[in-house]
């Protein structure tokens, strides 16, 4: 279905007044809401080595050769989780295109909300796997409906800055986990195990947004696209007189480019050109990126015990370390609109690489924090310029479609190599891992700099034009 000229001018106008408008407390609230959704996202996605000990406490979870494929059993729950997240991402990734961004948001925090809470009541590995599996579809789906709502919503010069202060938020629940796995899991608090309890307080938070989101708009460059023009037009003139009460002035004029049909999309779509190429960079970039980002957040108590074999020790250890995933965001987000988004990801590839490396040759506490927290700095701007990057680089039609199909990649790839991970650190140690990160953040600079596009300063349909 082709929508008319008319309508089509209409939309391209709505697109031309969204990017002249700058951020507002208004623009910045809807941000805070979407990031803490992010939030219990992660909290989900980095709940692995967290919970395992407590599971291995209570003799659910089994080490070495003795869990499920002979195999630890941490590595088979890391496994069904990225599993999960893949048939979210393949499978859902079309929801938010067909149903709304808003509409997409919220309804996947409140179905992984319900079957986190349903995971903390299951004792025995299969059926936390099981339920596990269940959970991590929705979230697969969540964060890049999060990606794509944020990403249309954010004008040009601000979308790096604002990614960047969003995943600050975001990834503040990885040191939150350490500590309530430090804290909790080690105990039995009111009589329930803690790793109980870590689950629990996901699934209540992921509900306690939910309730908080009830009130987001829409997406107006979905709405427009949608055929909705007047619902965009009246969400537009929300976020306008917000910015013009912000500024104490009224804003400038926007300035039209040439309207675009506004056709209706399939996902074959990304397979012919323009889109081909970007496709193919995004697939593998995903591929290898997730084996660092994950592979070391999923496995780094594990990693530090095996350069540190004093277990109270690792424990504090891994916890300073966790501590930067909030922290590098911050930072980063100092010069998330000088460089190009390919270059930073091409450096952070580098640099995990290399941190990775040397974090493999060191035993001293102090010299694992160190490195530690720059492998954690290098995995932070690798993971904000890369959920910016691909959700520039697809139209409003297909956005969320396209992005969840090259993210899938990502858990595929994550889903078989957490049991590559966990058989090379049992047979190589943390040498072996680090090295099999390095060889996969080769890939990334390769595939990203090679045949990545520029998008710095440029708006969303400059980029898929």
């Amino acid at each position: 279905m082709i929508i008319s000229e008319a309508a089509t001018e209409r939309g391209a106008e709505v697109e031309a007044r969204l990017d002249r408008i700058p951020a507002s407390p208004y623009l910045w609230k809807i941000i805070t809401l979407l990031s803490l959704g992010g939030f219990f996202e992660f909290y989900e996605l980095f709940m692995t080595p967290f919970v395992s000990p407590g599971l291995i406490r209570n003799g659910i979870f089994h080490t070495g050769s003795n869990g499920l494929f002979h195999l630890p059993d941490q590595a088979t729950f890391a496994s069904v989780t990225f599993l999960g997240l893949f048939l979210g991402t393949i499978l859902l990734g079309g929801v938010a295109d067909r149903w709304g961004r808003r509409a997409a948001f919220r309804g996947f925090a409140l179905c992984y909300a319900a079957a986190t809470i349903l995971m903390a009541m299951q004792s025995t590995a299969i059926a936390i796997d099981a339920v596990r599996l269940i959970v991590t579809i929705p979230i697969g789906a969540q964060l890049i409906t999060l990606d794509t709502y944020a990403s249309e919503i954010v004008p040009r010069d601000l979308r790096g800055r604002v990614f960047a202060l969003s995943f600050a938020i975001i990834q503040t629940a990885v040191p939150i986990l350490a500590l309530l796995g430090w804290l909790l899991v080690p105990h039995d608090p009111c009589h329930i195990e803690g790793w109980r309890w870590v689950m629990l307080i996901g699934g209540a938070g992921s509900f306690a947004v939910w309730f908080l989101c009830r009130n987001l708009p829409e997406s107006p460059r979905w709405l427009a696209r949608n055929g909705r023009l007047e619902d965009a037009e009246r969400v537009t003139a929300i976020f306008e007189r917000h910015a013009e009460a912000h500024l104490g002035h009224s804003l400038p004029a926007p300035t039209l480019s040439a309207p675009k049909p506004m056709a209706k999309s399939s996902l074959a779509e990304i397979f012919r050109p323009p889109y081909r190429r970007r496709t193919i960079m995004l697939a593998v970039f995903h591929f290898f990126q997730a084996i660092a980002f994950y592979g070391f957040g999923n496995w780094l108590p594990a990693l530090v015990s095996g350069q540190n074999h004093n277990a109270p020790r690792s424990a504090q250890v891994s916890f300073l370390i966790t501590l930067a995933f909030p922290i590098g965001p911050l930072l980063w987000s100092t010069i998330a609109e000088r460089y190009e988004r390919k270059w930073q990801i091409v450096g952070a590839a580098a640099g995990t690489a290399v941190f990775g490396l040397l974090f493999a040759t060191h035993t001293a506490p102090l010299g694992l924090v160190v490195l530690g927290i720059l492998i954690t700095l290098m995995n932070s701007l690798l993971g904000y310029c890369s959920h910016a990057y691909q959700a520039e680089l697809f139209p409003t039609r297909m956005r969320t479609r396209a992005v969840g199909f090259v993210y899938s990649w990502g858990r595929l790839s994550t889903a078989f190599t957490s049991l590559i991970i966990g058989f090379l650190f049992q047979r190589f140690g943390t040498a072996g891992v680090f090295t099999f990160i390095a060889l996969a953040m080769l890939v990334v600079v390769v595939s990203v700099g090679v045949f990545g596009p520029r998008t710095r300063g440029l708006t969303l349909e400059q980029i898929s034009d």
